[in-house]
C-alpha cells in the first residue's frame, strides 16, 4: 500500500477545550507523520466551499481551527478509524469522537472520507510549499 496524505481539521470545540495536543498525539502515536500544520480562522467563503452540504456552519467560525496534513500508509482509513463515526455519542470509546464528543456537529475533528476528497481538501487548506517531507526517526 502506498503512502497517502489526508486532511484533518481540529474544530473550534477542540481548540476551546484545549484538546489539540491530545488529538494530534493520537495520530502521531499511530505512526502518521504530520506534514503540514497551521491555525487559521475560517471565513464564509471557505466554509461554503468545504461544508456546502451542511447548514448551520456558524460554530466553525467561533474561533480558529487547526488544519493538519497527515501522511502514512493507508492514512485516510487509519485517520477515519482513529476518529470514529461522525456522531460522537455513537462512536466507540477509544476513538477521538468516542472519548471527547457527544455531538454530531461539535465532534472534535473533520477527517477526509476518501483519498479523492483528501486531495481536494488538502489543496483547499494548504499551498504546496506548506507541506513538508522529512523522515521520522
Amino acid at each position: 500500500m502506498a503512502l497517502e496524505k489526508t486532511l484533518v481539521l481540529l474544530k473550534p470545540c477542540t481548540v476551546q477545550r484545549a484538546l489539540m495536543g491530545e488529538v494530534l498525539s493520537r495520530f502521531e502515536k499511530k505512526g502518521l507523520r504530520v506534514c503540514g500544520l497551521k491555525m487559521m480562522q475560517l471565513d464564509d467563503a471557505l466554509l461554503s466551499e468545504h461544508y456546502a452540504h451542511l447548514a448551520g456552519k456558524d460554530s466553525m467560525m467561533v474561533c480558529p481551527v487547526v488544519a493538519v496534513a497527515l501522511e502514512g500508509v493507508g492514512a485516510v482509513e487509519a485517520v477515519r478509524t482513529i476518529t470514529g463515526p461522525t456522531t460522537g455519542r455513537k462512536a466507540p470509546a477509544g476513538t477521538i469522537r468516542g472519548d471527547f464528543s457527544m455531538s454530531f456537529q461539535e465532534n472534535i475533528v473533520h477527517a477526509s472520507d476518501s483519498l479523492e476528497a483528501a486531495e481536494v481538501e488538502l489543496k483547499r487548506f494548504f499551498r504546496d510549499e506548506e507541506l513538508f517531507d522529512y523522515r521520522l526517526s
